[in-house]
């Protein structure tokens, strides 16, 4: 199974040139069985820029995934926190196996889909 995620751009490119290790959420999928993640940068790219495996899903307190996760972050402490502000869990996705496809994919076209709000399960491959 596969979700597709919006995610700022700035965000996007941390994840595919290798400095962001962790994706951070407010709300996490449900599903057990997700495996991958479709990358949707969100405007002003509006976008479908790569995908990476899910390595697994840290959850608990904003502070505490804070201390788990900060070397590889790709964001600052400042940011990360502003994000979570008010929340009382945080989770992250441990981003793996990441690849930035060669030529964007403009999701309207070849998903015939919206950005979602958060995220979105694809069905199929």
């Amino acid at each position: 199974m596969k979700v597709l995620l919006s995610i700022k751009p700035e965000y996007a490119s941390r994840i595919f040139d290798g400095s962001k290790h962790f994706e951070y959420r407010r709300v996490i999928f449900c599903r057990q069985d997700v495996k991958r993640v479709v990358v949707y940068a969100s405007r002003p790219v509006g976008k479908v820029v790569g995908e990476f495996e899910v390595g697994g899903v840290l959850s608990g307190t904003p502070l505490s995934i804070w201390r788990r996760t900060e070397a590889h972050a790709g964001i600052s402490r400042k940011e990360f926190f502003r994000y979570f502000s008010g929340t009382a869990i945080a989770h992250a996705i441990r981003v793996a196996n990441h690849v930035r496809y060669d030529t964007p994919l403009c999701l309207q076209e070849s998903f015939r889909l919206s950005p979602p709000q958060s995220f979105l399960y694809l069905a199929g491959d």
